[in-house]
């Protein structure tokens, strides 16, 4: 069995800073949990999101038991935030890009006009070996978030105009990054996805039928819990599934935003990967805090505001 996850540490800093927690007591006690639930959970393979910092990351996993290995992007935001992995196998890196896939022109990001062609994090894909011959590509990433920005660092806009408008500049660059990836996974399945074990996961900040997220399906029609769904045909060659539908209805959540719980976070698999899913569940277990606008409200909290989202393999 191979147990494969992606969780968002949520602004993992050490302390100090603009981002990090305010003493050393805050930051122990966030590295505690965080090391808990990895422990509980035992991922062959953990997707990370919001590593503020690599040294902190290795803090992190100087606390779990056994040997790990690490790969993180040379891509960060301008937080400093990245994706990578943690692992019990060996780690081979793939890609670690950061622009956006040709022929994407750059996308409008404020309101002078200025554009950008970057991804808001680097998408890093690795390769690891759960046995010997048998090999899995595995792609993170972490799109444009929902939760806005805007000038003079808030987080607040002036008015709904504005509101809207940043919501559209956002939307933008996270359909232009979900396009990058789907290239990227493209390129890993070679239109050979019934038998390429292909894993793409990460934050992508929008729902299960979001149109972003849809994007990274490939050709429609074969959906988990549809008819297609276990009737191959040409599009396998090229197609991901989302594992959404496979996680307990009760737990179909990986953040409460305001209340409302919303699955943000996602696995997808190739065809070869999806014959051999035994289970996928989000790890809520440990409880979930309600979250609004103010990231930095958070800077000092002993957990995650993610759930971990875990995908069991029969490899």
């Amino acid at each position: 069995m191979a147990v494969v996850g992606t969780w968002n540490l949520e602004n993992l800093y050490r302390p100090g800073g603009e981002f990090g927690p305010r003493d050393p007591a805050a930051y122990e006690a966030k590295l505690k949990a965080l090391s808990g639930t990895i422990t509980r959970i035992s991922p062959d393979v953990l997707g990370v999101e919001e590593v503020g910092d690599p040294a902190a990351l290795g803090d992190l996993v100087s606390l779990l038991g056994g040997e790990w290995h690490v790969a993180l992007s040379r891509h960060p935001d301008a937080r400093g935030i990245r994706v990578g992995f943690v692992s019990r196998l060996p780690l081979q890196v793939l890609h670690d890009i950061a622009g956006f896939s040709h022929p994407l022109s750059p996308v409008q990001a404020d309101d002078n006009g200025a554009t950008t062609f970057q991804t808001s994090r680097g998408v890093l894909a690795v390769r690891v070996e759960p046995r010997p011959g048998t090999t899995l590509d595995l792609v993170v990433c972490h799109l444009k978030s929902k939760l806005l920005s805007f000038p003079g660092k808030r987080f607040q806009p002036r008015d709904e105009g504005e509101r809207a408008r940043f919501g559209a500049y956002a939307l933008y660059r996270r359909s232009a990054e979900a396009v990058t990836v789907r290239t990227l996974a493209d390129g890993l399945l070679d239109r050979q996805g019934d038998k390429r074990g292909v894993i793409v996961l990460g934050d992508l900040n929008d729902e299960p039928e979001a149109a972003t997220t849809q994007i990274l399906l490939g050709p429609p029609g074969s959906e988990i819990g549809t008819v297609g769904e276990r009737r191959p045909d040409k599009g396998d060659a090229t197609r991901l599934w989302n594992l959404a539908p496979l996680i307990p209805e009760a737990e179909r959540h990986s953040r409460v935003y305001h209340g409302r719980g919303e699955l943000i976070d996602h696995i997808l698999v190739s065809r070869a990967v999806l014959e051999r899913v035994e289970s996928v569940r989000s790890v809520v277990d440990h409880g979930l805090p309600s979250v609004g606008d103010e990231p930095a409200a958070r800077r000092d909290a002993a957990d995650s505001d993610h759930a971990p989202i875990v995908a069991t393999l029969s490899i």
